[in-house]
C-alpha cells in the first residue's frame, strides 16, 4: 500500500502543493491462501504525504500491519527528488526503505534495510487526470539481522495515477522490479542465490468526494512473499483488499 500520491495530484495539484491521505485494508491474502499465508495481517493502516517544493518534493508512507492481536509490522519508504532543471522532467531520486516487525514464534525484527539513489522521468497530461513516474535506481541492501548481508542491487519502479468519470473514478498503483537474494528469506545457507522479486499493487478508488474514497487494491507477487508452508514452493501471490481512503 504505497506510491499512490500520484493519483492524489491528478486531483490537486493545480492549487495544492502538498497531499496527505489515511488509508485502511481489510485484507482477504489469508482466506485465499489459507496453508501459505495462515499468519498475513488482516489489516493495513497506510499514511501517506507529499509536498512539493522549488527544488522538487518529498514524499513518505508507513505500513501498519495488524492482526486480532497484535501489531504485526511497520514499514516505511522515504524518498527526495530534487529536479534537474525548472521545466525538466527528470529529477533526481533518493529512497530508504525500512522497518520493524513482530512474529509470535521469532519474536521481534526488523526488515533489511536498504538505501536508494538514481533518476525518475515524471509526467502527466494537461489537465492532470493522467500523471505517471518511471524510476531507475541502484539500490543497496544493508545487513540487518542475522541471515542477511549486505548486497548491490537495482530497482525498476513505474507508478501511474489516472482519474475518469469526472473525477469519480481514480485508477493509481505501482510496479517495482529488484534483484533479492534467496538468503534474504530462506536461510543463510542459500545466501547469494539472485532472484528476480516483482510486487505490483493496483488499486482502484470510487470517489465520493474530495476527501472520501472506497476501493480495492490488488497485491500481485512474485519471489516477495515468505512462503513457510512445506508442502510447495509457491512464489506467486494475489491478495486483494477491501479499502477505505481518507484525503486530509
Amino acid at each position: 500500500m504505497r506510491k499512490f500520491i500520484l493519483s492524489i495530484l491528478g486531483l490537486t495539484f493545480v492549487t495544492m502543493v502538498s497531499a496527505q491521505n489515511i488509508q485502511l485494508h481489510y485484507d482477504f491474502g489469508r482466506n485465499i491462501y489459507s496453508d501459505e499465508e495462515s499468519d498475513r495481517q488482516k489489516v493495513t493502516v497506510t499514511l501517506e504525504h507529499f509536498k512539493a517544493d522549488s527544488w522538487g518534493s518529498w514524499y513518505y508512507f508507513f505500513d501498519v500491519d495488524l492482526t486480532s492481536n497484535v501489531t504485526r509490522s511497520i514499514y516505511t519508504e522515504i524518498s527526495r527528488e530534487i529536479k534537474l532543471g525548472k521545466e525538466s522532467p527528470f529529477a533526481a531520486h533518493v529512497e530508504y526503505n525500512g522497518g520493524l516487525w513482530h512474529a509470535p514464534a521469532n519474536g521481534n525484527g526488523s526488515y533489511q534495510q536498504a538505501g536508494l539513489f538514481g533518476f525518475a522521468y515524471n509526467g502527466h497530461n494537461a489537465d492532470f487526470s493522467k500523471t505517471w513516474s518511471v524510476q531507475a535506481l541502484y539500490k543497496q541492501f544493508i545487513k540487518s539481522y542475522d541471515g542477511t548481508h549486505s548486497f548491490a542491487s537495482f530497482q525498476l519502479t513505474g507508478v501511474w495515477g489516472l482519474n475518469f468519470l469526472d473525477n469519480k473514478m481514480t485508477f493509481s498503483g505501482f510496479i517495482d522490479l529488484w534483484r533479492g537474494e534467496k538468503g534474504d528469506s530462506y536461510g543463510p545457507d542459500k545466501k547469494g542465490h539472485g532472484m528476480l522479486v516483482l510486487l505490483t499493487e493496483p488499486q482502484l478508488w470510487y470517489n465520493f468526494n474530495k476527501h472520501l474514497s472506497v476501493g480495492t487494491e490488488i497485491e500481485i507477487s512474485n519471489n516477495f512473499i515468505v512462503n513457510f508452508y512445506k508442502n510447495n514452493d509457491k512464489t506467486f501471490f494475489v491478495n486483494p483488499t477491501l479499502a477505505v481512503k481518507w484525503n486530509l
